[in-house]
């Protein structure tokens, strides 16, 4: 079973509670208007992983406490997704999820590769990204119609403390020079520090 991603993080502190691996995933059928990352929708794009490598990566990699699935949009491949985080889960590691449709939505699709995923996703952020709602002030979210839904009690402590988590991103150099950033930042906040990197 494969996967097409974007991106994969062994180790991040800026995607999700604690260090955790991320998997940004290739291909979302949604397209909002304003998205930050529009290269991750073409289906045919990134590369093609092998689920169970993928998992086997994370175990023996850095130290994490889970992995957060983030798009793309990772629903487009729930089947494949819901395969990896039960072999994650299986050795004590929590599941976060994003996804740009509405919760309720997922629920009432009754698509059984969809309702898999969110029983072993542990924290799931939901709702499109909508630019006109623009609000960077929450941890982890870019827009103020966006969710928060604690799936299970491994994250609930957090929602009480949402409002005092900052946003924060990561700057990454590649030994060939390349710059690559995550985490969650207004444009102007992005601009100001490749300024400042020149």
């Amino acid at each position: 079973m494969s996967l097409r991603i974007h991106r994969f993080l062994p180790s991040t502190k800026v995607e999700g509670p604690g260090t955790r691996a991320c998997l940004q995933v290739q291909g979302c059928p949604i397209h909002c208007l304003g998205c930050a990352v529009p290269f991750t929708w073409p289906k045919d794009g990134g590369i093609i992983v092998e689920v169970p490598e993928l998992a086997e990566k994370i175990l023996s990699g850095p130290k994490v406490e889970g992995i957060t699935f983030l798009g793309g949009e990772p629903f487009a491949q729930a089947r494949e997704l819901a395969k990896l985080a039960r072999a994650l889960k299986s050795n004590g590691l929590s599941v976060m999820t994003f996804t740009g449709y509405v919760y309720e939505e997922l629920l009432k699709t009754g698509n059984p590769d969809t309702l898999e995923l969110l029983s072993v996703t542990d924290l799931l952020i939901d709702g499109p990204f909508k630019r006109e709602l623009l609000d960077t002030s929450r941890p982890w979210v870019g827009s103020s119609n966006q969710r928060y839904h604690f799936l299970t009690d491994r994250y609930r402590d957090l929602e009480k403390q949402l409002s005092t988590i900052p946003n924060r991103l990561e700057v990454r150099l590649a030994t060939d020079g390349r710059v690559s950033v995550n985490g969650l930042a207004k444009v102007k906040d992005l601009e100001a520090l490749f300024r400042n990197l020149i």
